[in-house]
C-alpha cells in the first residue's frame, strides 16, 4: 500500500486499548478521564428546531459563539465571538494546530509530562517535542528559559489548570512568567483549559492567553467534562492571525460541527442551571476525591508520593522504588483493576518509569479500597520480584 510517510508514526492510544479491556462490569477502571455517568445531566430534546438538522457555518451556530466568547471575556481573555470556532472536541484544536505549524522535524515546545493524546497528534505530523519539567506549581523556568533560547518552537502546548496527568495547577506568579517568557520569545500559546471549571477550592487561575501582549494564542475547552462527552463539542478561541487559516483547516476537515451537540450545549452554558449543575459537579467529585486521597493514604502510603488535586479528575502518583508501570497492566487486570501507566506521558517514556495515573472520578467510593488495595499488592509483588 502506499500509505503517506505519517503513517509509519501512527501510535495506537494506549488509554484506549485500556479502556477496552476494561469493559467487563468486575473491572475496577482508574485509567480513563470519564465523567461519573451519576452525574451527566439529562437533556431535553423537545424544543430543538427542525433546522438543526441542516448544514450549518463552518464557524460553529452565532448564538453558541457569543455564549462561549462571553464565559472567556469574564475570564479575562480578550475575544469577540469573530475569534470563536466550534470544533468536534477540543482534540480537533490540536488536530488542527498541528497541521496549521508542524512539518517533520519542527520544534514544538511541551510539559514533562504532558496529555497523552496531544503528544500523540503532534508526533505524527513529525514535531520534534521538547519538554519542560513540572513543579508543583507549574514550570521550571530556568529550564524554560533555557529551552527557549536554546530552540525555535513552533509553539508551547500548556495545560495549567489541573493538568493532565499531573493535576498540576499553576501559581500566579509562574502564570506571569510564563507569558512573560513567551512574549520575550516570540512563541505562540496553545492553552488547553478541559478541567477549568472542576475545581474544589477557591484558588486562582486566570488564563495565561490574558497575560499575552505580543505572542499569538490559541484557547481551546469543551463541554466533555462539565456536560456530555457523547456531544463532542469544544471550542477554540485564537489571535487574528491565527484565526482564518484555523478556519480553513476545519472545513476541510469536517466542514461543521454536529449541530445538535451545539445546540444542546447552548441551552446550558451560562444559564442558572448550569451553574446549579457545576456546583452539584465539584462536591460529587470533591467527595469522591477526598474518598480516593483516604484509601491511597492506607495502601499506597508506603509504595508512592503524591499531591492531592485541586481540581481535576486525576491523582499523579510517584513510586518511591521505580519501575516500568506498563509492564503492571497485565496482572492488574487479572485483579480487575485498570490503571493508567505514566510512561506514556512522556516524550522519552523509557527514561521516565515509576508513575501511575488514577481517574477518582468514575468508580464508586464503596469499591476505591478494594481497588487501590489489589493494585497496591500488584506493584508490591512486581518491586518483590
Amino acid at each position: 500500500m502506499a500509505f503517506s510517510e505519517r503513517i509509519a508514526r501512527l501510535k495506537s492510544s494506549l488509554i484506549r486499548e485500556i479502556l477496552a479491556a476494561a469493559q467487563r462490569p468486575e473491572v475496577m477502571s482508574f485509567a480513563g478521564g470519564l465523567p461519573a455517568e451519576p452525574m451527566l445531566p439529562k437533556v431535553d430534546w423537545a424544543e430543538m428546531p427542525a433546522s438543526m438538522g441542516q448544514y450549518g457555518m463552518s464557524e460553529g451556530e452565532p448564538a453558541l459563539r457569543e455564549a462561549i466568547a462571553a464565559e472567556a471575556r469574564a475570564l479575562g481573555v480578550p475575544c469577540d465571538a469573530s475569534q470563536v470556532l466550534i470544533v468536534s472536541g477540543s482534540q480537533q484544536t490540536l488536530d488542527l494546530a498541528a497541521k496549521l505549524f508542524i512539518d517533520p522535524g519542527t520544534e514544538v515546545l511541551l510539559e514533562a509530562p504532558t496529555y497523552l493524546a496531544a503528544l500523540q497528534a503532534f508526533q505524527l505530523f513529525g514535531a520534534d517535542c521538547i519538554s519542560v519539567p513540572q513543579e508543583a506549581d507549574g514550570p521550571e523556568l530556568a529550564v524554560l528559559r533555557q529551552r527557549l533560547e536554546q530552540h525555535k518552537p513552533a509553539f508551547a502546548y500548556l495545560i495549567p489548570t489541573f493538568q493532565n496527568p499531573s493535576a498540576t495547577r499553576y501559581s500566579e506568579a509562574k502564570r506571569e512568567a510564563v507569558a512573560a517568557l513567551l512574549d520575550e520569545f516570540g512563541v505562540t500559546l496553545i492553552e488547553d483549559e478541559p478541567y477549568r471549571e472542576l475545581v474544589f477550592d477557591a484558588g486562582s487561575a486566570t488564563p495565561i492567553v490574558s497575560r499575552l501582549r505580543k505572542a499569538s494564542w490559541i484557547y481551546t475547552g469543551t463541554v466533555s467534562k462539565t456536560l456530555l462527552p457523547g456531544l463532542r463539542v469544544g471550542y477554540l478561541i485564537a489571535t487574528k492571525d491565527l484565526y482564518p487559516h484555523l478556519l480553513r483547516l476545519k472545513q476541510s476537515a469536517d466542514l461543521h460541527t454536529n449541530r445538535i451537540g451545539q445546540w444542546q450545549a447552548l441551552q446550558w452554558l451560562g444559564s442558572e442551571q448550569y451553574r446549579g449543575h457545576l456546583a452539584e459537579l465539584r462536591d460529587f467529585y470533591r467527595i469522591r476525591r477526598d474518598a480516593m486521597q483516604g484509601a491511597l493514604l492506607e495502601h499506597f502510603g508506603d509504595l508512592a508520593e503524591w499531591e492531592v488535586p485541586q481540581g481535576g479528575l486525576f491523582f499523579w502518583l510517584t513510586l518511591k522504588q521505580p519501575l516500568d508501570t506498563r509492564t503492571l497492566l497485565d496482572a492488574a487486570l487479572a485483579q480487575n483493576v485498570a490503571f493508567m501507566p505514566g510512561e506514556p506521558f512522556f516524550i522519552d517514556p523509557d527514561a521516565n518509569p515509576g508513575h501511575l495515573r488514577l481517574n477518582f472520578s468514575h468508580v464508586a467510593p464503596e469499591r476505591l479500597g478494594e481497588g487501590l488495595r489489589r493494585l497496591a499488592a500488584v506493584i508490591r509483588g512486581a518491586q518483590g520480584a
